[in-house]
């Protein structure tokens, strides 16, 4: 008995629907796939550090999984079961793997054995999504069907996912939101699919897809408490802000009067006893400059830095240089926090720059008589180029002749060799006003009890005295007799003589991490 017309036509209508949805399935399981790559990069930066060898590991890892799941689909016999049941896999363990990451590395301290088991189930799943997708299409006799269709619709969506990460979700969901609501995503692709091939679906998938969105659900309603929870764990003290922006994770915490601020999980300052810090930081190189009028501060965000500046009455203007503009509103305008800094952030001597440092120094071209590098420690390439030769250069560039720059440089005993490398480096720097007598340079350290013994460096483009004799009054810390003896190194945080930092090699990511993770993992 053949078709009639009606028939035959509301048969190659339901195709092309089927078609149709397939396509769109593509694009979405696509953007969802680079999403949980993303966030498995991020979290495992977040928490273990090193986010060039950490988003290495990720995504070869994650390729070879999609590889071997495009190598299993060929053994799943019906391949529309097959995707649906990816489709919920992939929801539940792409959705919930941001928080089995957090609350497993807040209980254990451990995150590696969760995190690779996890990328590689979500990897195989994935793999297996186009081969599967391209086997329906088949079956279902659509028209017109070419593989390379179905290949530019995933590439579309992955494009869309590593243009939205960053930009809108990142900052605006978080990565446990983000990680839950692409679960979502999934899930409802199956729900979508079970609908749309209701004459085809396995019942029990139905039953099991009700219960996944229905956990999912709950936990992204939840997800806020759930962060807040974990990182309770993770903090000693009270949490009192947590924020992510779409450069970092900013999270303070609060212990009686005592406040701390943690940058991806690191912390920044200690008010107990950041002034020792930022003393130390600061007033080296305003004494000693020939003028402190016009002073640049790279990074110090949250105004400490500028707060010692600024108790110097010769300084007619301060920029300062932060990446996030998330940090300076929050230190200018929180009266807790801006009270910290005392205000110095509204001062009406100080412009505010949200900007790359590199980028600032680069093309900016004015001159300054005071620079302070309050950068992060170079724990990444991305890092780690605030402390090349090239950008030295460049800063050296932006000082005035009689001019003075600080570096903070990581700890001389825990990181030994990444703090030598940093002195070696400026010293091996270009000199705009000698270039055949290269820098002069001073180390110094100062021992922190937040932080430990931790390093410095002064330098300036003409020789100086080294004696300070002009320091503001009410320091807490710094006197003439701290300064000479900051300049004394105990033997085993002695000078090491590892290699410069430089664009082409970056071998201070390898002394900063390989010398923290000897003390402490």
């Amino acid at each position: 008995m053949t078709e009639g017309p009606d028939e035959a036509a509301s048969a190659a209508l339901l195709t092309r629907q089927r078609e149709t949805w397939l396509l769109a399935a593509t694009f979405v399981v696509a953007v969802a796939g680079l999403i949980y790559e993303l966030v498995a990069a991020t979290l495992s930066s977040y928490l273990l550090g090193d986010s060039v060898r950490q988003f290495s590991l990720v995504i070869g890892i994650y390729l070879a999984s999609m590889g071997l799941g495009a190598w299993l689909s060929r053994f799943v016999g019906q391949a529309l079961p097959g995707f649906i049941w990816a489709q919920i896999a992939l929801g539940v363990i792409g959705g919930f793997m941001a928080p089995l990451l957090y609350f497993t590395y807040a209980a254990t301290g451990d995150v590696e054995l969760p995190l690779f088991a996890a990328l590689i189930a979500v990897g195989a799943l994935s793999g297996m999504e186009i081969p599967l997708i391209a086997r329906i299409l088949k079956q279902i006799g659509a028209p017109e069907f070419r593989f390379e269709n179905v290949l530019t619709v995933d590439y579309a969506g992955a494009l869309a996912a590593s243009l939205l990460f960053p930009t809108l979700i990142l900052p605006h969901l978080g990565l446990m939101s983000a990680s839950l609501a692409f679960g979502m995503m999934n899930l409802l692709v199956a729900g979508m699919s079970l609908w749309i091939f209701r004459d085809l679906a396995p019942r029990l998938a139905v039953l099991v897809w009700g219960l996944a969105v229905l956990a999912t659900g709950l936990a992204l309603w939840q997800a806020e408490r759930m962060v807040s929870v974990a990182e309770a764990a993770l903090y000693d003290d009270d949490i009192i802000l947590a924020e992510q922006t779409p450069f970092q994770r900013i999270v303070v915490t609060r212990f009686r009067e005592r406040v701390r601020l943690f940058l991806d999980g690191s912390i920044q300052f200690d008010s107990i006893d950041e002034y020792r810090y930022h003393e130390m930081l600061v007033h080296p190189a305003m004494a000693l400059a020939g003028r402190a009028e016009r002073v640049l501060i790279l990074g110090g965000g949250d105004g400490m830095a500028l707060r010692e500046v600024l108790r110097h009455s010769q300084v007619q203007a301060v920029t300062l240089v932060d990446l996030d503009p998330a940090m300076t509103t929050l230190f200018r305008e929180d009266p807790d926090l801006a009270a910290l800094n005392a205000g110095a952030l509204s001062d009406p001597r100080v412009t505010i720059v949200n900007r790359d440092a590199w980028k600032f120094v680069e093309e900016d071209q004015g001159l300054f008589d005071v620079i302070l590098a309050d950068l992060p420690d170079p724990k990444s390439i991305a890092l780690s180029k605030l402390y090349t030769r090239e950008f030295y250069a460049m800063a050296m560039e932006r000082l005035s002749p009689r001019g003075a720059m600080a570096v903070q440089a990581g700890s001389p005993l825990f990181a030994r060799d990444a703090y030598w490398s940093v002195i070696r480096t400026l010293r091996e720097t270009r000199n705009p006003s000698a270039p055949e007598a290269g820098l002069h340079l001073q180390p110094y350290h100062a021992y922190l009890p937040s932080f430990g013994d931790w390093g410095f460096a002064l330098v300036t483009q003409q020789p100086h005295t080294n004696n300070l004799t002009d320091l503001p009054p009410g320091l807490r810390y710094l006197t003439p007799e701290i300064w000479a003896e900051a300049q004394v190194f105990a033997p085993d945080a002695a000078d090491s003589r590892p290699r410069p930092n430089s664009l082409r090699d970056h071998a201070l990511v390898g002394y900063y991490n390989d010398g923290w993770d000897r003390w402490f993992r």
